[in-house]
């Protein structure tokens, strides 16, 4: 997950910290509660706007998931496919830019893991269920994704001044996979789709199995569900450990 800055909570409000870059980062600046009807947009900073652009590209990519679904025209399928991409671009300068405008908000580091959530959590699970992953069982694997992304961005930010950092502060890694890491799983998606292995055409690789009952039942789940059931799983891992670059 690629974030801005985290608050220390062991930090007083006052003090710097080194960030993830690398970089001495500003204090997180407290949000300006008022009365006025606006206070919420006088409190957005440049790169809060650029994070929610983030979750801008997570929510056209969960629309077009659902034109797919009533129109069965490719060209939305297409654009489900790309918008987290464009969602991982946002998330990566909105760091950028806060650090360019010396300017960091806790407003901002919510608004981060909320859209990490639709584009990386939310649309590919959307995603697998409109190529194929569409029993009970399916369903199930998907929303455990979805789940396991949430808790492990409510983790990163609970616990991120407690791993161990290097001389510099950077931390040595990260605790779990990090949520982004979901567009590997969009990257097959893809592969799928360019392949026509989905639902409508020669199906998802691997098959369907049954569990219980009847074949066609709620007993079936296809066999590639596993993989965003392990996905899940490694996103909230504490053993496993991903070196950071």
């Amino acid at each position: 997950m690629i974030q801005r800055k985290r608050k220390d909570p062991l930090q007083s409000q006052s003090n710097p910290k080194v960030d993830d870059d690398n970089h001495v980062a500003l204090p997180l600046q407290q949000y300006i509660d008022t009365e006025g009807h606006f206070s919420l947009v006088r409190n957005f900073r440049l790169a809060d706007l650029v994070t929610i652009m983030n979750g801008f590209c997570g929510s056209f990519s969960l629309f077009s998931s659902a034109n797919y679904l009533l129109t069965h025209d490719e060209y939305y399928l297409r654009n489900a496919l790309l918008f987290p991409l464009g969602g991982l671009i946002f998330d990566f300068f909105d760091g950028k830019v806060a650090r360019w405008r010396k300017s960091s908000s806790m407003l901002g580091q919510e608004l981060d893991s909320l859209a990490d959530l639709i584009s990386f959590g939310v649309a590919p699970a959307v995603l697998a269920f409109v190529v194929g992953l569409r029993t009970t069982l399916d369903t199930v694997a998907l929303t455990c994704f979805i789940c396991c992304g949430l808790a492990r961005l409510a983790r990163f930010n609970a616990t991120v001044a407690l791993v161990p950092k290097d001389a510099s502060g950077k931390a040595r890694y990260f605790e779990g996979l990090p949520i982004p890491s979901s567009l590997a799983l969009v990257g097959l998606l893809s592969y799928w789709v360019k392949n026509g292995w989905i639902e409508g055409k020669e199906g998802l690789p691997g098959g369907v199995m049954t569990v219980w009952g009847k074949s066609g039942g709620h007993g079936d789940f296809h066999v590639v569900s596993l993989i965003f059931g392990a996905w899940a799983a490694m996103m909230v891992s504490k053993t496993l450990r991903v070196p950071k670059p």
